[in-house]
């Protein structure tokens, strides 16, 4: 069989295409995996009371809208990310959660926040949950965060550490690649491991102006329904791009591979697999 290459696409533009909607599509199941860090920002936020809060690369905005909630009264969360389907997403959440209640509302915002003029708003605080990896300077993009925050404003930002202490995360790539030729991944290039090196991360911040920077590791537990394992892997990661541009046969034989795969995190009913991830706090 043959072996199709598969360019490499800058990850904003994946966000703006089939990315994001593949990642609304699975916002459900994202969001439950991802609950222990949405906890860990509300709690953050509840903590130093902010006025006003930045949410980057919010997604479909489950953290933005649980962060707001734990604003200073009269404040509000803002979430700002490059999709506009997600953005779009994000904005019905809010619509059915504030239905009926009279109660005040987080924004949401389509922009690049590396490079969006925030017309001087100020942020008391800026968050992200998995979501500053895919800038294409990133220096230039926490400088211009920095730009927006009020003076001494804290950042409390997570990411992932390496593909070798996540190999849940790279394992539908690792076993695709017997049917298929994946694009090769630079691991400073933008992308969900692009902040796996703690150091890198630190010079990325010092150099933008960002000061107090103490980064540390964080792991928690994730698990979901088998049930929902093939939906997870043909929509995310490398396979969500690929799958829609292969013959059926192709798709079939990738999936029967992949799902092989990930008998290792497969424990009856239920997938688990542990998440290793950077907790990063700084001053602006």
């Amino acid at each position: 069989m043959s072996t199709p290459d598969i360019p490499r696409e800058h990850p904003s533009t994946l966000w703006k295409t089939v990315g994001g909607r593949n990642w609304v599509a699975s916002q459900q199941l994202i969001d439950h995996l991802f609950k222990p860090i949405e906890v860990l920002l509300a709690e953050a936020v509840k903590v130093q009371s902010p006025r006003r809060v930045l949410d980057i690369g919010c997604g479909t905005g489950g953290t933005t809208r649980a962060i707001h909630r734990h604003t200073q009264s009269g404040g509000y969360a803002t979430g700002v990310d490059v999709s506009e389907v997600m953005i779009e997403a994000a904005q019905q959440g809010v619509e059915q959660d504030s239905a009926g209640q009279g109660e005040s509302a987080a924004e949401f915002l389509c922009a690049d926040a590396a490079h969006h003029d925030f017309e001087g708003d100020v942020f008391d605080m800026l968050v992200s949950r998995f979501g500053i990896m895919f800038f294409e300077d990133s220096v230039q993009a926490f400088q211009n965060l920095r730009r927006v925050a009020s003076k001494d404003a804290k950042g409390l930002f997570f990411t992932w550490r390496s593909p070798q202490e996540n190999p849940f995360m790279t394992t539908a790539g690792r076993a695709a690649k017997t049917l298929v030729s994946l694009p090769a991944q630079d691991p400073d290039a933008p992308g969900q491991f692009a902040f796996a090196g703690a150091k890198r991360v630190e010079g990325i911040l010092d150099a933008a102006g960002w000061h107090s920077i103490h980064i540390e590791p964080l792991d928690f537990e994730c698990t979901f329904p088998e049930s929902e394992l093939v939906s997870y892997f043909t929509r995310l990661g490398p396979l969500g791009r690929i799958l829609p541009d292969l013959d059926e046969k192709t798709q079939a034989q990738i999936i029967t591979v992949v799902r092989d795969a990930f008998e290792p995190f497969v424990f009856g009913d239920t997938v688990k697999f542990n998440a290793a991830c950077w907790q990063i706090e700084a001053r602006a």
